[in-house]
């Protein structure tokens, strides 16, 4: 069993490179704030992983395991890792912490992830993170890989059971508005016109294909840390605060599944199957059933979920159950994705109003789940909340990782 201890997140609206900042500093910071959040000495950290995509195109950098030992002279000797499936980054290194953990061969670990992402020109930006795409094989024509690759996704859905772009941009409408009530969202100060969720040439410009701007998860500079402990060590620190063990989430369960890289493949391995990505689907089901929960919904009070485009998130709430295949219109006109719905989807804004600072992602996703089910999560908390699921994708939904945290 492994216990989530808390952590920090790191101001996702900050530009580093015009701070005059570079990635090992954002790291520090997020390991050093992270350390004092959850009131721990650099001496209890027993191994560390890090969760990064791209640092060696945006920032030059790679073997980013050594950065620990850069925050505190503790950290000289600490076993290392750095873990990388393009947007999945931080939930493989959550998973690889994990293991360790169950495997007992530590019983205290600093997941990181972190990305720098706005130091480079747009286009550059797009180059870089397509390479977690089948390079030279697919969307060769696109100026902007994902932001065609997710619009022919929402073509499949249109093919499959029919779409309409009012219901995607209600999905942006949610998380913009969750974005504005928390403090570490890339566009809490955002201001939009009357014209701004519609398909207005002007106020909301098409990308690529049927994804316009609106659609967009953020491009963004961001860091988050979490700590990770085994029973016995969660109670010795349960004790020492003076609170119930039963009190500190865990990771009650997981999913993790691969498919190719390939998009098309993908698509017509599903062409006859209920749903359009099959192993999302079983990545989000294996979760709940090694959570001990049921395999519908009803054993969740809220979901943090990919939503690198709207077209991202219109497949999870399917997928994740909240409608039947090619119904997830049904819960954006219900809604039951908001805050005080049937099952808020992003309460924190998600990668569209949070941002989406790639390998920072999976691990931000836990510690949202985290402030939910300890009832921090401040002006985004859903009442109530005890269980929470996160689904993280990398790619073309290439890689799936899916946790259900809870007390």
């Amino acid at each position: 069993m492994v216990y989530v201890l808390g952590g920090w997140q790191s101001d996702f609206a900050a530009n580093w490179s015009r701070e005059g900042r570079e990635l090992a500093d954002a790291f520090s910071e997020a390991v050093g704030e992270g350390l004092a959040a959850v009131d721990l000495d650099p001496e209890d950290v027993e191994t560390g992983h890090v969760g990064n995509f791209a640092a060696e195109l945006f920032a030059g950098q790679g073997h980013l395991g050594g950065m620990f030992g850069l925050v505190h002279p503790a950290f000289d000797g600490l076993p290392t890792a750095r873990h990388e499936a393009a947007c999945a980054s931080g939930s493989i290194a959550i998973l690889a912490a994990a293991a360790e953990i169950e495997a007992g061969r530590y019983d205290l670990a600093c997941v990181a992830g972190v990305e720098q992402m706005r130091n480079v020109p747009g286009q550059k930006a797009a180059e870089n993170l397509g390479s977690a795409a089948w390079v030279g094989h697919e969307f060769q024509d696109a100026r902007f890989l994902w932001p065609r690759a997710f619009s022919d996704l929402a073509d499949e859905y249109d093919r499959r059971y029919g779409l309409k772009y009012e219901h995607l941009m209600g999905i942006a409408e949610v998380n913009f508005a969750n974005g504005k009530r928390n403090p570490n969202a890339q566009t809490r100060s955002w201001n939009f016109g009357p014209d701004a969720f519609t398909a207005d040439e002007v106020a909301n410009p098409v990308v690529e294909g049927r994804t316009r701007k609106q659609d967009c998860g953020q491009v963004t500079d961001g860091s988050t840390v979490i700590f990770l402990a085994s029973e016995k060590r969660a109670r010795a620190y349960a004790d020492k605060r003076g609170i119930a063990l039963e009190s500190i989430p865990r990771i009650k369960g997981w999913g993790h599944r691969s498919a190719p890289l390939s998009y098309a493949r993908k698509i017509e391995a599903s062409r006859d199957q209920d749903y359009v990505f099959p192993q999302v689907r079983r990545a989000i089901l294996d979760a709940r059933a090694r959570a001990g929960i049921a395999p519908d919904v009803s054993g969740l009070d809220a979901v943090e979920t990919h939503d690198c485009f709207t077209a991202t998130e219109y497949m999870a709430i399917d997928h994740l159950g909240l409608t039947a295949p090619g119904e997830s219109w049904k819960a954006v006109e219900n809604g039951d994705i908001a805050i005080g719905g049937r099952l808020p989807i992003n309460p924190s804004g998600g990668l569209i109003g949070t941002g989406h600072p790639v390998g920072a992602t999976g691990v931000r996703m836990v510690l949202d789940a985290w402030k939910q089910t300890t009832g921090q999560a401040g002006d985004y908390q859903v009442e109530g909340a005890r269980t929470v699921q996160t689904l993280n994708i990398g790619g073309s939904t290439t890689t799936t990782v899916s946790f259900v945290v809870g007390t």
